[in-house]
């Protein structure tokens, strides 16, 4: 959710998402976060053999003792290619351990959004939480892992560093901790800007995903080459790119300069006590190999505590990217306390679909979608809804799928509310069709298929819907049968169907759910010609016999057959009966069927 202003982080906020990741890691990854726990304790104390043995070549060279020199040399040469085989191994198990985590991450975040009522999909803000959320969401687990096992490696060096150190002068230790914090200091406030800078980018960040999408894929292209609109919208593209690489750029630029003009000063920490140690070997007061052991021991040491520090800064990074997927996880289905049974009161016992005083808004709008909407709707009925554009239709049609919960009033479905049946039951009990239906890049079968997935696999099922849907003889012109594969996006051999085929197939696609024993077509044939709808419409009556059918569509002969008629107008129910009722009544229904008639003359 965009913001105006940053949001300041305490210090316990800063890595409180810390734990949870760290248990995401260990949740999917256990056998290898403890193999990244022993290589890094590993790592740590292989530095600190090697400066040992490194004073310990210079002390054998001074004293001219071949023999231990060689010994020692020897013994570095081991320890260096133990070091280099833990490196490798470091380096590949954070790789497979990234790999996996990314899969895991990307299916969590999918897993929740199958959970989340339809009115999250219809709301931008909820676009920018999962756009933040899936935003580096399946690199930084692993990172947080990494950084947080590089802290605990380079404190355990470190430590010893300081105790080698402590044997020469606290002051050098004073001076190696205090050159450090000012860089780190800086690096933490510029990966908070970074974040909060991403954060506030995320409709920016939406909108150049959208525009790609539009420009580079098959569904867009047509209208695309044909309108010309290439350039236009390339512009509106690269705009916004210019727009986010100038931000990007001031940022890093201002990050870099300050982070040399710290960085000096740890440099001249080392050099001013590099002096100070060469004076006293000049002076005998230190052996060569002394100064050597010192030497390395300030500078590895300084590194050390700097990665240290860099590991707290990364880890504080990591937390604020990792708070955005957590909040994106906790996100809960927008399922309300039912509100009090209104006037009417119904008994429990009745079979059917009742709305009582349903109203509904959409999230973040003033106005109702529908308002004060009161029907009955009898078992094996077929009831059909019309009004212009706007009216209520398909809102009402999603509320009485379950897809919306109403703002107001309740839905109740022999007797029993919506609300209260388990979604899964709830929907094998309804067989719908959107006129915004999808068009599936699977086989045809699939696509028919879907309409009931416990039964994907059941053919005589999937030649059944078929039929009933009147797509058989799309199935009987294809070489493959219901095994072809529609849309060339992942096959080149794969068919591009028309509009109206790809009607049948979705009118197949409702049929799929033989137990369902209500059937809502929203559109349905709004892509067919004439003829095919009569068809479709001859034999959807056939086949919907003892069940309850609700039907939206603008063309009047399809829906003069229903049993009522319900007009809505503004959100509300202004009339409702028979075709001919209607038609006598001479209202709005009266003068929408006659202008659509005189179409046809």
């Amino acid at each position: 959710m965009a913001t105006n202003s940053p949001k300041r982080l305490s210090l316990k906020s800063s890595f409180a998402e810390i734990p949870r990741t760290i248990a995401l890691v260990w949740h999917v990854s256990r056998a290898q976060t403890i193999g990244l726990l022993a290589l890094t304790l590993a790592s740590a104390g292989l530095p600190l053999a090697i400066a040992w043995v490194g004073k310990a070549i210079i002390d054998a060279v001074v004293a001219h003792d071949s023999r231990a020199a060689l010994r020692f040399v020897l013994l570095e040469l081991g320890i260096v290619a133990a070091q280099a085989l833990v490196q490798r191994a470091l380096t590949l198990l954070r790789l497979l351990m990234g790999a996996k985590l990314s899969v895991h991450v990307n299916t969590i975040i999918l897993q929740k959004a199958i959970t989340l009522d339809l009115s999250y999909f219809e709301d931008p803000e909820f676009y920018d939480r999962l756009t933040r959320a899936r935003r580096e969401a399946s690199s930084r687990p692993i990172s947080v892992v990494n950084e947080t096992f590089q802290l605990l490696q380079n404190a355990l060096t470190l430590i010893g560093y300081v105790a080698l150190l402590l044997q020469f002068s606290g002051w050098a230790v004073l001076l190696l901790v205090a050159a450090a914090l000012p860089a780190t200091v800086a690096e933490m406030r510029y990966s908070a800007k970074a974040f909060r800078l991403r954060n506030w980018r995320a409709p920016e960040t939406r909108r150049m995903f959208y525009l790609e999408h539009v420009l580079a894929t098959e569904t867009h292209a047509k209208e695309v080459q044909a309108f010309g609109l290439g350039p236009l919208l390339l512009g509106r593209y690269a705009k916004i790119g210019a727009e986010v690489y100038a931000e990007d750029a001031r940022l890093a630029t201002r990050r870099a300069w300050v982070a040399y003009a710290l960085s000096l000063l740890a440099t001249f920490a080392f050099y001013g006590c590099y002096v100070v140690l060469a004076i006293a070997a000049a002076t005998q007061a230190l052996s060569l190999g002394s100064l050597t052991l010192y030497v390395l021991a300030f500078r590895q040491g300084q590194q050390a505590f700097q990665s240290v520090l860099t590991a707290i800064g990364g880890m504080y990074e990591d937390n604020l990217y990792m708070s955005n997927l957590f909040s994106y996880l906790s996100v809960e289905p927008r399922r309300r306390t039912k509100p009090p049974a209104p006037a009417i009161t119904t008994a429990s016992t009745e079979r059917g679909i009742r709305l009582e005083k349903i109203g509904f808004q959409y999230p973040g709008q003033e106005g109702w979608a529908v308002r004060d909407v009161s029907l009955y709707i009898a078992p094996g009925e077929s009831l059909a809804l019309v009004g212009q554009n706007g009216s209520g239709k398909t809102t009402l049609i999603k509320l009485l799928t379950g897809l919306y919960e109403p703002t107001e009033g309740r839905i109740l479905l022999d007797g029993k509310d919506l609300r209260d049946y388990d979604r899964d039951e709830l929907r094998k009990r309804m067989g719908v069709i959107f006129q915004d239906f999808n068009r599936y890049q699977l086989a045809l079968k699939e696509n028919v298929g879907v309409g009931s997935v416990d039964h994907l696999e059941e053919n005589d099922r999937i030649e059944r819907a078929i039929e009933r849907g009147g797509a058989e003889e799309i199935v009987a012109g294809l070489k493959d049968k219901a095994d072809t594969q529609l849309g060339r996006q992942f096959r080149f051999d794969g068919v591009e169907l028309s509009g109206g085929q790809w009607q049948r197939i979705a009118l197949a696609r409702a049929f799929m759910r033989e137990e369902a024993d209500v059937l809502v077509l929203d559109e349905p044939t709004a892509a067919l010609d004439a003829e095919a709808e009569q068809a479709v419409f001859e034999r959807f009556h056939a086949l919907a016999e003892g069940r309850t059918t609700i039907l939206v569509s603008h063309r009047f002969p399809t829906v003069r057959s229903a049993d009522r008629i319900v007009v809505l107008a503004g959100g509300r129910v202004e009339d409702e009966g028979t075709h001919d009722a209607l038609l006598a009544r001479d209202g709005r229904y009266a003068r929408l069927f006659k202008l659509q008639a005189q179409g046809y003359l």
